[in-house]
């Protein structure tokens, strides 16, 4: 991707003035999906830029979020983006290192939320597949007693942001990389809905163990379609843009709220 050098690069301080007109404000608890790429500009600092420019808009009383998936700590026959040998999968649950917070990368979230989840005084919850990252005021309450089972379900970082009335943002992304939208999933009735064995390495007592969890069937193919239904018909999402990324501020209450009716009238 080539990127347009005939604008101004970015900055810390224009990303915060772009975040401000979007509706970013001091105090948000504020869970963020991002991918750079999408701005299509040369930016100062790169992903720590974007960081910095959250955290100072959102100031001291705000609480930063952002996803720290691991989803290759997962059951290894139900691999499918890309599928593994069946010979292998006794291989993986035996070796697959543990989930440890501080050591385990997150996978296939970003430059960005990586960088964060390095970011000195953020905390991260404990599940070995679904954890979160959260730094500022309500980090504690987001991240501890994130239950292994149902990981985006009502024991979860989501719930939680649900319950402080936070907010996401998605930069440069669409509905479809909205892990909120799982937790409407979790409390929508719907004829396909199935339930699933999922299994991780854990550290249990200090020793490595193979642990088998309950899960619900996942998808967010309809996600998209989803959120384009939720801002035509409740229209209460700020939409702003910074470089050539579209930026949208949405509250997670009425967009939870919104998935569950959808989900369970379109599947």
């Amino acid at each position: 991707m080539t990127l347009n050098t005939s604008a101004l690069p970015l900055t810390v301080s224009t990303i915060a003035q772009g975040l401000r007109e979007t509706g970013v404000k001091p105090g948000m608890t504020l869970l963020v999906h991002a991918s750079l790429k999408a701005a299509n500009r040369w930016i100062a600092g790169g992903p720590s830029a974007l960081i910095l420019a959250l955290e100072q808009t959102l100031g001291g009383d705000g609480t930063l979020v952002m996803p720290a998936h691991t989803p290759n700590l997962s059951e290894p026959s139900e691999w499918r983006y890309p599928p593994v040998p069946e010979e292998w999968w006794e291989i993986i649950r035996a070796e697959m290192p543990p989930f440890e917070p501080d050591l385990t990368p997150s996978g296939h979230m970003g430059v960005t939320a990586e960088c964060f989840r390095k970011r000195n005084g953020t905390l991260r919850s404990r599940h070995p597949q679904l954890s979160f990252a959260a730094k500022g005021k309500h980090a504690a309450v987001i991240t501890e007693n994130h239950s292994i089972d149902y990981g985006l379900g009502e024991q979860s970082p989501l719930a939680r942001l649900y319950e402080l009335d936070g907010y996401v943002l998605l930069f440069g992304v669409g509905y479809d990389r909205c892990t909120s939208l799982h937790l409407s999933e979790y409390r929508a009735e719907y004829a396909s809905k199935a339930y699933v064995k999922q299994g991780a390495p854990l550290l249990a007592d200090g020793q490595r163990q193979w642990v088998t969890y309950d899960e619900i069937n996942l998808d967010s193919d309809d996600f998209a379609r989803l959120g384009e239904a939720f801002e035509k018909e409740v229209s209460s999402v700020q939409i702003g843009k910074i470089g050539d990324a579209d930026i949208r501020l949405v509250r997670v209450r009425p967009l939870v709220d919104f998935g569950v009716r959808w989900i369970a009238k379109h599947r």
